[in-house]
């Protein structure tokens, strides 16, 4: 998997040796990205340049430069929502994430919302949903309704292996949800806390994730949500 394989950590090195080549190695990369970003023809295709703006931004994450990470993938975000390339302005907004600036929360909202909203590869949207769920309280019951949109998601969108590898892994995301949330160890008390918790009907548990959207993002919208869903087959 891509996304959710990036959510499991930059460096898997076995010594600080390796853990240093591995660090030259993303240096070394970032600066290849950035002479082509300061080549005019990096500019020509206003994608093509959102797409280096993302590598620069995921690999000064990697880095450690929140600062530098975050305006990269702030400026990937206004190309890709310039082309209305939704996908794209998803990923620069986990870029800005991951970031951990003080907007960070604020970015992960407007990816959340993007991402629920806009058929996208569903992959990239359960990792923004993970973030959800690391970032929440046990005792909270917004991770719950994150995992459970994670799996109506790709129940929704995903098809054949994927399908499979991501109801495995929202599978998972629910079962751990529900340990930590209410106690739950087995199948009987499971469907019971979905139940007491309304995760049973997407007209309940997806309301209340918007609501989870509108406390990470404030009044902090980069967006015109009502010109986008005008835009959606179906409102």
């Amino acid at each position: 998997m891509k996304y959710l394989k990036d959510q499991l950590g930059v460096m898997d090195a076995d010594s600080a040796e390796d853990t240093l080549g591995s660090m030259l190695l993303v240096e070394q990369r970032l600066g290849e990205v950035m002479e082509r970003l300061r080549m005019p023809a990096a500019g020509d295709d206003v994608l093509a340049r959102a797409d280096l703006l993302l590598d620069a931004g995921r690999l000064l994450v990697e880095l450690g430069r929140g600062e530098e990470a975050w305006d990269k993938g702030r400026a990937a975000f206004d190309l890709y929502a310039s082309g209305e390339s939704w996908e794209g302005a998803v990923q620069a907004c986990d870029v800005m994430f991951q970031a951990d600036r003080p907007e960070s929360l604020a970015a992960l909202g407007q990816g959340l919302w993007l991402t629920i909203t806009f058929p996208m590869d569903p992959e990239l949207s359960v990792a923004m949903l993970q973030h959800v769920i690391d970032e929440t309280p046990p005792d909270s019951d917004g991770a719950a309704v994150a995992a459970v949109v994670a799996h109506y998601l790709v129940e929704m969108r995903a098809q054949d292996r994927q399908r499979e590898d991501l109801e495995f892994y929202t599978n998972q995301m629910l079962a751990a949800v529900a340990r930590r949330h209410g106690g739950v160890d087995d199948q009987k008390s499971f469907d019971a806390w979905i139940r007491r918790l309304e995760l049973h009907d997407p007209a309940l548990f997806l309301p209340r994730m918007r609501n989870v959207v509108d406390v990470l993002v404030q009044d902090d919208w980069w967006l015109d949500r009502n010109e986008l869903q005008k835009k959606l087959p179906v409102h």
